[in-house]
């Protein structure tokens, strides 16, 4: 595995206080304001398809800098062992209501709640099926699964009808994949009553733009996020002493993505196109499998450990735009990507999004969840675009049209071949 991602991972280690590569990144054992040792990122840094470092021996080493490696902190519960995790009413089965499961997330976290014994009802304005077979599901393993199911057919909009729609059923977890702002979590809580746990799909977007990264969920909010809405969300759970629990995911990716993360990607690498990548493209930032977060989810429930906090969730290595790129194109057995880099600054692509990533660094730490709710990512990044290109993309099966006509204008401005559809 580790010869076959060589092409778009490239892991480096650090020894001593000074990371260098094409650019620079400086790191200092020196805890900040939380206690948290940070790596510091300036502009120029660059050269990294992904930061691997091993655990640090001393308190005065530089390390902090792989997602899946402990950092020393003095933040409550960093250094948790999750062999001693209580999960509180091991075994007990819950009555699950989850706000949205018919499109992405939610299918694939409704059947591990399903296998694991709990009634789930969907909550849905019956705008797509309830219940469809998923790549690679067995039609026994669809079967049981839809078998099991429930559906509750309304708007969460609709804040004056949802007592009578989703109240009195004796719901004691809600699971809330589709939620935006406050309000929403509101009027749900106000509607169902009491509560076990009310667990929350928040984005690790919320995070204020910082030179500190990884970002940890003691990092501030963006006022101006769009996320906003999401850390509204919580704040509006731990102000009405509801048990709740909120989960940050970075990029997700896998199976029935309906958001263009690797899907752009394959779009051009199935079309034969270069593929045109902002600035350096050594931008390092994650990506998560959508199984892996739904595994995630499973694990908060129940967990004392998890109430009133949030959890950052993606995959364990981060990677370079330039590096997903070739990992896509080592998923899909392509051969090398032409990779064309362009300043996004000498463009003006009206309201049309050229790549689907954030220009900038942008990875979190999920040391936390590892610690506190025991969990483990198991999709390594080509092995995970893997399985999403051969059980979805690789059929044919985009979401999206392909639209290359940013990708036509950079083409052109850089003196490049242009293609013409066929």
């Amino acid at each position: 595995m580790a010869a076959a991602m060589a092409s778009a991972v490239v892991a480096t280690p650090v020894f001593g206080a000074q990371l260098q590569t094409n650019g620079s990144a400086s790191c200092s054992s020196r805890p900040a304001a939380s206690g948290a040792v940070s790596i510091r990122l300036n502009k120029a840094f660059s050269g990294l398809h992904s930061i691997d470092l091993p655990a640090a021996s001393s308190a005065n080493s530089c390390f902090s800098v792989r997602a899946d490696v402990a950092v020393k902190s003095s933040r409550v519960g960093s250094q948790r062992n999750p062999a001693l995790a209580v999960v509180a009413s091991a075994g007990e089965k819950k009555n699950i209501l989850m706000l949205g499961g018919t499109r992405f997330i939610g299918l694939f976290l409704a059947r591990l709640l399903v296998k694991e014994g709990h009634e789930v009802t969907l909550f849905t304005r019956g705008k797509a099926a309830v219940t469809s077979q998923l790549p690679g599901e067995t039609d026994e393993e669809y079967a049981a699964y839809s078998s099991k199911i429930k559906h509750i057919k309304g708007d969460r909009q609709d804040f004056d009808s949802l007592k009578d729609v989703i109240g009195g059923k004796g719901f004691n977890v809600v699971y809330d994949i589709n939620g935006r702002e406050g309000t929403e979590a509101e009027a749900i809580v106000n509607a169902v009553g009491d509560l076990d746990q009310y667990i929350f799909c928040s984005s690790a977007g919320v995070y204020l733009k910082s030179d500190l990264l990884p970002h940890r969920e003691i990092d501030a909010g963006d006022p101006k996020s769009r996320h906003k809405g999401k850390l509204d969300t919580e704040a509006l759970l731990e102000s009405k002493g509801v048990r709740w629990t909120s989960i940050r995911p970075v990029y997700i990716y896998g199976p029935l993505n309906y958001n263009p993360v690797e899907e752009w990607f394959f779009h051009r690498l199935k079309a034969g196109r270069p593929l045109p990548i902002p600035s350096s493209g050594l931008q390092v930032t994650q990506l998560g499998h959508v199984k892996d977060l739904a595994v995630a989810f499973v694990k908060a429930l129940g967990n004392e450990k998890a109430i009133g906090q949030v959890y950052n969730i993606s995959g364990s290595r981060y990677v370079t735009f330039d590096g997903i790129a070739r990992a896509c194109a080592k998923a899909g057995g392509f051969p090398e990507p032409e990779l064309v880099h362009y300043n996004p600054k000498e463009f003006d692509f009206g309201k049309k999004k050229a790549f689907p990533l954030r220009d900038q660094h942008f990875f979190t730490s999920i040391e936390k969840a590892q610690s506190e709710l025991g969990w483990e990512p198991e999709f390594g990044l080509v092995e995970g675009l893997t399985d999403s290109y051969n059980l979805d993309f690789g059929k044919g099966t985009f979401r999206k049209a392909a639209d290359f006509s940013t990708d036509d204008m950079i083409l052109e401005k850089l003196g490049k071949k242009t293609f013409v559809a066929a």
